[in-house]
């Protein structure tokens, strides 16, 4: 079978993929949108039931398309994004091809091969938009005849789900603080793992955090380097949004520990390290509090002082007396939430693009081989890269990139 000729192929019909389709559209340019599963799947099947946007929705959408049923300092519900990206992919008359999966991509000349699962199709130019969050990690520390259910943040939908009893939830990013603070809230028993972490101030002084880094500068922090591992973060529109700070959650009945070490004999060791963690967090808190505060004096801003917002609750006993080990049987633990990030899976792509540790190797998205992209990874060219807003930037540029070395259309 003949194959199919596009001039630019996007892989992935996520956020990423539609923001590079409509910055080529937008300069003229053919291109073709695959997408193994429906638009915005990881929206959809990848989330739990309650999830809501982390970002207040003035700020986490793209530039042409508000949303305009809900208020702008309020948070999309999953289901709203998704038919946020839907109505934008319809806005822009996007050439996506929904339960197509790319199975092979590789070399072919000055262009590329793509095998997908409705034949083949030649490209002259290739994004790859699928994204960080491609394979779920779950770490191999409890073994699965301890008689506990494990299961990974993806796959967690409600407290309902779980059995009886209480739950580990490892990892205290914005999926783990929330996901725990849910159980808490359903009267769970929740014991949470606490890594080291940014916090930063969910509001202050008036204005909320996307707010503020953005005058402050920090969306916009460069790569420092290719592939720089992207800084866990705790903050949560859940409830309207509010400062997510570990100490109240412990004031309500939450165990707080540190990192989960080796497991033996049904007991899990306990690094030492939750105050230090809680203090990296409430530095980081602390130091974009300043960061605030002087550049309203600055600039003059006539913003209400928060003075409250420098207090912090006391620490509880679990933070002052932390447990070294945990035994789940006697903790009455009979769910583990892994709430510990995601790998990449490029098992497809045979092209040399990645460096000594796998993962992919570009500058600002453009890879060593030419007409080969990467978009929608954390810090591609700054911090901003991978949220929604910041996508649309990145493909900005490399649209331009593909429009400046185009090459004549396939006869």
């Amino acid at each position: 079978m003949q194959a199919e000729k596009i001039a630019t192929l996007i892989i992935g019909g996520g956020q990423a993929g539609l923001a590079m389709s409509a910055q080529l559209r937008d300069r003229g340019l053919p291109h073709l949108v695959l997408e193994r599963d429906r638009i915005a799947e990881r929206w959809r099947t990848a989330r739990w039931d309650s999830l809501v946007a982390n970002g207040p929705a003035w700020h986490d959408r793209f530039p042409p398309l508000e949303f305009p049923d809900i208020a702008p300092e309020t948070f999309a519900h999953k289901d709203r994004i998704v038919e946020y990206f839907e109505t934008f992919a319809r806005q822009i008359d996007a050439p996506v091809r929904t339960g197509v999966e790319v199975r092979s991509l590789q070399r072919d000349g000055a262009g590329f091969r793509a095998e997908t699962s409705e034949g083949v199709i030649a490209a002259e130019n290739v994004v790859i938009a699928t994204g960080p969050f491609q394979k779920p990690l779950i770490p191999t520390l409890v073994p699965t005849e301890a008689g506990v259910v494990q299961l990974h943040s993806s796959t967690y939908r409600n407290p309902g789900v779980l059995s009886p009893g209480a739950v580990l939830v490892v990892g205290a990013g914005s999926s783990g603080s929330q996901i725990a603070d849910e159980l808490l809230r359903a009267g769970r028993g929740v014991y949470l793992s606490v890594g080291p972490h940014h916090r930063p101030p969910i509001r202050y002084r008036g204005r909320d955090f996307c707010w503020w880094l953005g005058v402050l500068g920090q969306w916009d922090a460069p790569t420092r380097e290719p592939g720089m591992e992207h800084v866990t973060i705790a903050v949560s529109g859940a409830h309207g949004g509010h400062t997510v700070d570990f100490r109240r959650f412990a004031a309500r009945g939450m165990v707080l520990l540190g990192r989960t070490g080796a497991y033996r004999n049904g007991t899990l060791q306990i690094d030492p390290d939750l105050a230090a963690n809680i203090a990296g967090g409430d530095a980081n808190y602390l130091e974009t509090l300043d960061r605030a505060d002087a550049y309203a004096e600055r600039t003059g801003l006539d913003l209400p002082q928060e003075p409250e917002a420098r207090v912090f609750p006391p620490s509880p006993d679990c933070i002052i007396n932390p447990l070294s080990a945990l035994n789940l049987a006697e903790a009455r633990i009979t769910s583990i939430v892994w709430a510990t990030g995601f790998v990449s899976d490029y098992s497809w792509l045979h092209l040399p693009v990645f460096d000594d540790k796998g993962r992919p190797a570009h500058q600002g998205g453009a890879t060593a081989v030419p007409g080969l992209y990467f978009l929608g990874l954390p810090w591609l060219t700054r911090r901003a890269s991978p949220f929604i807003w910041g996508v649309w930037h990145d493909a900005d540029l490399l649209a331009g990139h593909i429009a400046q070395h185009r090459v004549p259309a396939h006869s």
